[in-house]
Parts: structure tokens; sequence; C-alpha cells
């Protein structure tokens, strides 16, 4: 499903000369939930912006399911990013002035589904993620933990490959974050692949397997 080789990613501001990155080479398996922790510095953000599509490396490859994102051009990017990537982050970036249910619909406005099959799709979700009756609710009427689980289910919206979570429960006390790793479990049971950025033990817990990343290099996977 993913593989990454010899990733490299080096920013260069000046004459001063940033290594975020160094060498790194993995392979997720589909299917598989992986955490990838590390502290902050270590190049974890990093690595999620070029697992999302949202970077590219300086040198190196990545794969996602047979196709090479490193060599696309920004087109090509936005088209992987919209239709093969599922993002959950940790601030939920809800749109504040529409319903739950028209923020889980808005990647497939983007893609062109046809409103029918948005909206049927949209239910589906929230009500996987347990918000069935919450479908008509602004943001703000949600607690925390109620609109990551909207962030979820707009991440599922596209049948992506992959969901890429950064620090999903970064904002939530424990008892939502609790909530919202069941529904990652969940999603795991269900065969999706799940790749979670995070800086803490008990949520990288949840996953099957943890890649450790440290100034910029893998130390265990």
């Amino acid at each position: 499903m993913i593989k990454v080789s010899h990733i490299s990613k080096i920013y260069h501001n000046g004459i001063v000369k940033t290594v975020a990155l160094s060498d790194v080479s993995f392979e997720i398996k589909k299917g598989e939930f992986v955490a990838i922790m590390g502290p902050s510095g270590s190049g974890k953000s990093t690595l999620m912006h070029i697992l999302g599509a949202l970077d590219l490396p300086t040198s190196g490859s990545y794969t996602l399911e047979g196709q090479d994102i490193s060599k696309m051009s920004e087109d090509e990017l936005a088209e992987i990013r919209n239709k093969k990537i599922g993002f959950i982050f940790q601030a939920y970036n809800l749109l504040p002035r529409i319903s739950a249910l028209k923020n889980v619909m808005l990647p497939m406005v983007y893609a062109g589904v046809a409103k029918e099959e948005r909206i049927k799709r949209a239910q589906k979700y929230l009500k996987m993620v347990g918000l069935e009756d919450r479908m008509d609710y602004m943001p703000n009427q949600l607690s925390g933990g109620q609109q990551q689980r909207v962030a979820i289910a707009r991440g599922l919206a596209m049948n992506p490959s992959i969901l890429l979570a950064d620090e999903p429960t970064g904002n939530l006390s424990s008892v939502q974050a609790e909530e919202v790793m069941q529904i990652f479990k969940k999603l795991h049971e269900q065969k999706h692949t799940i790749v979670m950025i995070t800086h803490e033990k008990t949520v990288a817990s949840y996953a099957k397997r943890i890649i450790k990343i440290l100034d910029g290099k893998i130390v265990s996977h």
C-alpha cells in the first residue's frame, strides 16, 4: 500500500540548512493500523505532510498503491489528496457556518459526486461514528469529541485508500479521546488502512505497529 524509500527532506533558509528527514524507509500494508511516534521536532510532521501529498521529499521516493507520489505535479497531488487520502487533523478543520452533514459532504462536492449520493454517503458515515442525531448541528453546537467524529466521517467520505490522522486526540479530554480511539479501532477492524501521528503512548497503543522517529531518522519500526 505505502512504500517509503530513502526519503530525505532538507529545508534551506538562506545559508542555514535544516535536515527534517534523513534516509527514511518503511512499508505499510493494506489494512494496517500504524502509529508514527516521536517528540516535537523529530520530523514526524514533515513525514505526515509527505505521506499526505502535501509536500514532496528532497530525495527518495514515496509510492502509494503503486503510484510514485514524489514525482507528481501539483494538480496530480491535489487529486491524490482528494481521492486517496482521508485527513483527520488535531484542530478538526470543520467549516463553522455549515452543518455536520454539509461538512462531511464537502470533499464529495469538490470531487463532483452527485448530490443524492453525497447525502447518502455523509449520512452513512455520520451514523457510523454515532452522530445520526447530530447531522444538522453546527460545529459550535458539538463537543470537541463530536467535532472530531464529524472530521473522521468527512475523512471517510471519499472511500480513501488511507486515513491519515495527525494528533487526532490532541485537543480532547481523556474521555473524548477514548471515544475517538474506539472509532479508529472499529475502522481498523473493518480493514481500513490507518496511519496516525502521535506523541502520546496511550494513543499509540491502539495501533498494531509503532514506527518511532527521532531527529529525522527512523529508530524502530
